[in-house]
């Protein structure tokens, strides 16, 4: 259901206009539960459908959530002028070209990319990784990808060449909805001319397969705000009894229900878990997996409790300690930029202890630095 929302400023709440409705509102209310994970509580006009609560989260987390908006009265034209005079002749103007590409929106720069076609001839990316080198040309090319297609090009360049990046895989798996992967296998496909789940079952093997396949299938049930309190009460039996309650573990019962289940029944069947096992189900999945199993188990748990603290780990995690996993940094920073990074920097300095801003300040230097600062805005 097409939705348009307008947000009150001062208040966490939305004015939802819905198609042949009259004007309803929704509102909710934030708490603090254990592990800093952060719940919100809805509460809509009476005959709210869970479709229109749905559309009412889904404009107001995109709406506060993304760092990056765009130019107001945008023209492809100039700025695509902007960028070849970057780029033409001796030297490259740098800063012309992070004004520009870190201020639009992923829309605005496929629109710059054609305008650049035709008025030059080239391809913008191809010119740009020319032009660029080093981790400011991973990010720039970076930004000039399509949502989908970068997420495919990841997981690709995460499954070339020896050696498999299994991260990589299983945060784009673990984070995206099953109607985002569909659009990522139709990507895949149309730029690698090769089936992304034939590519993950020859690249990955066991346990770690079979979650991976199960994630890429799809099977996940839809959201919605009704529980099924039976059925998440026998979720977690089952859990329990194949994990906890017996000496060895039962992986498939773990991926079967951890893949297919919604958001909201898996929460409700993590609150039966820790009533039966008297022990979180990330610690049960720590104690009874290892390796990249429960790194894939664990994903899906933190996507599922808070996917902004998901993110924000993962970004602590490329920025401490020496060195700085730029891969991670520019692959979160880009595909959340437009989506709800502003809602990952609050966790994120709640689990570094610093804005992540600052993280980024330390960390990176030139303009690798200014656009990253661009695209992540002020804390």
């Amino acid at each position: 259901m097409a939705a348009a929302g307008a947000r009150d400023s001062d208040k966490d709440a939305l004015y939802l206009r819905v198609p042949e409705r009259p004007v309803t509102f929704c509102s909710f209310q934030r708490e603090q539960a254990s592990r800093g994970v952060q719940l919100f509580h809805f509460s809509c006009d009476p005959g709210i459908t869970t479709e229109t609560a749905m559309a009412w989260w889904k404009a107001w987390s995109e709406a506060e959530g993304r760092s990056v908006a765009g130019a107001f009265n945008f023209n492809a034209a100039p700025d695509a002028q902007i960028l070849y005079k970057a780029m033409k002749g001796l030297g490259t103007d740098e800063q012309a070209i992070t004004e520009v590409l870190t201020k639009r929106s992923n829309m605005q720069r496929q629109e710059i990319a054609k305008s650049f076609k035709a008025q030059f001839g080239k391809d913008l990316i191809e010119n740009l990784k020319s032009e660029l080198s080093g981790n400011f040309e991973r990010l720039i090319v970076a930004l000039m990808y399509s949502p989908f297609k970068y997420d495919a090009k990841e997981l690709y360049d995460a499954m070339k060449g020896v050696g498999t990046r299994e991260g990589v895989i299983i945060e784009i798996l673990a984070s995206r909805t099953k109607a985002q992967i569909k659009e990522i296998i139709k990507a895949y496909k149309e730029e690698y001319g090769s089936d992304l789940e034939q590519d993950i079952k020859s690249e990955t093997s066991g346990y770690l397969e079979q979650i991976l396949v199960c994630l890429l299938q799809g099977e996940r049930d839809n959201a919605t705000l009704y529980v099924d309190t039976a059925l998440a009460l026998q979720d977690a039996e089952t859990l329990y009894a194949a994990g906890e309650k017996i000496r060895g573990t039962d992986e498939i019962q773990f991926i079967t229900i951890l893949c297919k289940r919604s958001a909201t029944h898996l929460m409700k069947v993590f609150e039966e878990y820790q009533k039966l096992a008297g022990k979180s189900i990330e610690d049960s999945i720590k104690s009874e997996t290892r390796g990249s199993l429960e790194d894939a188990m664990l994903a899906i748990v933190k996507c599922t409790r808070n996917i902004h603290s998901y993110f924000a780990e993962r970004l602590y995690h490329a920025l401490k300690g020496a060195g700085t996993d730029d891969g991670t940094l520019i692959r979160v920073i880009v595909s959340r930029s437009e989506v709800d990074l502003n809602l990952i920097k609050p966790e994120f300095k709640r689990i570094a202890g610093k804005s992540l801003s600052s993280m980024i300040s330390d960390d990176t230097s030139g303009d690798y630095k200014t656009a990253l600062m661009n695209l992540c805005g002020s804390d």
